[in-house]
């Protein structure tokens, strides 16, 4: 018996032993996030939020060579000159592939910045923050999300619409009309636009109720309701702190140059830097909030600008020698950085466009489309002397991917970042660089003017439509134009005076349907082959068509 008590009183020490080692090792979370918890405070909105602007840089700007220049690549503007093969717009037969990779993307990103904005809105409903906040949250993400409907339909036609947080995979989605998309993108910025701050009380680098008015009105514009496009564009026009920069500014107004120039020069694009005109501007340069640090390595994440538009002058034959006139890579406009000519300009765009309206325009200077290149190799026979890609050396071939006119806007003469010089005193650059290193425009005043004369085009009438186009024309210096000059093409023709490739030319040619008219008929893009109508719009993924297998997603004509 006393045997059985002692086993006993051992066998409750080692239960009570046991139980504390249980307690001692049992995991208490004092806080975590997760669904629930995780759209509470103010805090939780701005993050996501933040990774809106996040989302669309990274569609727009990302270090993609391929990706981020599916906008211009292929269209009235630029050719790729220097890859022949799928995914650069040369062969449509490939590139428009619907299982391209490339292609696919697009869809993936901008599909990501509507569910993330779903979820906000979603989340609102139970937020710790006063009904004001709510609103201007709402606003924010309304916005983004009718920026990413709006562009999906012009590079897809109509696409299947979503309001609502998905929290579980669906897979009978079907496409909506074209013309429903746009409406429930016109709703969507008539809200924000309705909600969001003035532009005055808004950082560098956020969306106001101007950014909001600008793209509706582009949305109107696509859905052809003219007025109401042109009095979206007017409240913005009207806006009495916003108006074109007509003089020098900025951190080399006293050096040589012109005010269209001083635009797109480092520290000049943000309304803190006393720029009246940017309306809404990706931050990109290094070390400022927000902006990029893509100085360390040629292929990181910086967007490489520079790289793709410039030409490749290093390689430059003259008479079939390799005779380097210009020293490369260097931060001037000689050198053009360290560009590797991968972005040709169609002849229309270097030359028609100006042999048509205006050779001396101001944006076709040489501070802004580079054609005369001073050789700076002393070792060069050339040392000294003005190259001419209008009259050029005998045996030289413009353009080439060593040598053609480019626009300025692409590099930074002489302010790249320190970190990518190999000699700051001769301007040498090392081979880190090739990023671009100044903010970039999304939406500026001068296009919101072009809007404008495209609505009153609509309208029919092409006095106002003259009045908008010689307002930036008068900018430039340049002879204004004339009623009887102006058609949609004439307008076509000056976005790309004034935007170039700034513009992200596929939208603009897919919102009015005219990317094969305007490519093939009218710029006579040199490399572009295969191209047909149905190539206005681009193939629905079939990854997307395959997965959804409880409805049809159907594909765009002409593509199997």
């Amino acid at each position: 018996m006393k045997q059985i008590l002692s086993l006993s009183k051992y066998l409750y020490i080692s239960i009570v032993l046991l139980s504390a080692c249980s307690d001692f090792l049992k995991e208490e979370a004092l806080d975590f996030k997760s669904t629930d918890n995780s759209f509470v405070t103010s805090s939780d909105f701005d993050k996501s939020v933040n990774n809106l602007f996040w989302l669309v840089r990274s569609e727009f700007y990302s270090a993609s060579e391929q990706q981020t220049f599916d906008y211009i690549f292929g269209t009235d503007l630029i050719y790729d000159g220097a890859i022949q093969g799928a995914q650069r717009f040369n062969d449509f037969d490939n590139t428009c592939n619907p299982s391209n990779t490339y292609l696919n993307s697009h869809w993936t990103n901008l599909y990501k910045i509507v569910a993330e904005s779903n979820t906000i809105i979603a989340r609102l409903s139970t937020a710790s923050i006063s009904d004001e906040e709510k609103k201007i949250y709402e606003a924010k993400a309304k916005f983004f999300r009718a920026f990413a409907y709006r562009t999906l339909t012009y590079l897809y036609g109509g696409v299947p619409i979503e309001l609502d947080e998905v929290a579980i995979p669906k897979k009978n989605y079907v496409r909506a009309s074209k013309e429903d998309v746009l409406e429930q993108a016109i709703e969507d910025l008539k809200f924000a636009s309705n909600n969001l701050p003035e532009i005055t009380a808004i950082k560098d680098g956020e969306i106001s109720k101007s950014t909001a008015l600008h793209l509706l009105s582009e949305v109107y514009l696509a859905n052809k309701q003219y007025k109401e496009a042109y009095d979206a564009a007017s409240e913005v026009i009207e806006n009495p702190n916003l108006k074109l920069m007509t003089e020098r500014f900025g951190s080399l107004k006293s050096e040589p140059g012109d005010v269209y120039y001083d635009l797109f020069r480092v520290n000049n694009q943000n309304r803190g830097s006393g720029n009246t005109e940017a309306i809404w501007v990706i931050q990109y340069e290094t070390n400022t909030i927000g902006g990029d640090n893509g100085t360390t390595n040629v292929y990181g994440s910086g967007y490489k600008l520079e790289r793709v538009i410039a030409p490749l002058v290093r390689d430059l034959y003259i008479d079939g020698e390799k005779t380097s006139p210009f020293i490369w890579p260097a931060s001037t406009l000689s050198s053009g950085g360290r560009g590797v000519g991968f972005a040709i300009p169609t002849k229309y765009f270097s030359n028609t466009i100006w042999e048509n309206s205006d050779w001396n325009d101001m944006r076709n200077s040489n501070y802004n489309f580079v054609r005369k290149f001073k050789s700076d190799n002393p070792k060069s026979k050339f040392y000294g002397q003005v190259l001419d890609t209008e009259n050029p050396p005998a045996g030289v071939t413009v353009p080439t991917r060593e040598w053609f006119p480019y626009q300025s806007k692409c590099t930074t003469p002489g302010q790249h970042p320190e970190t990518v010089y190999a000699n700051i005193g001769t301007l040498l650059l090392s081979g880190n660089a090739g990023f671009t290193y100044a903010d970039q425009y999304l939406f500026r005043l001068a296009e919101t003017y072009l809007l404008r004369a495209e609505a009153a085009l609509g309208m029919n009438d092409k006095k106002l439509a003259k009045e908008d186009i010689n307002v930036v024309r008068t900018r430039a210096n340049a002879t204004p134009c004339t009623e009887d000059d102006i058609d949609i093409n004439y307008i076509l023709d000056e976005r790309m005076r004034e935007l170039g490739i700034e513009e992200k030319r596929r939208l603009t040619l897919g919102r009015l349907g005219l990317v094969y008219q305007r490519t093939v008929e009218v710029a006579h893009n040199p490399l572009v082959r295969n191209m047909e109508e149905k190539h206005n719009l681009w193939p629905i993924p079939y990854a997307e068509i395959e997965r959804n297998t409880d409805a049809i997603l159907e594909q765009n004509p002409g593509y199997n």
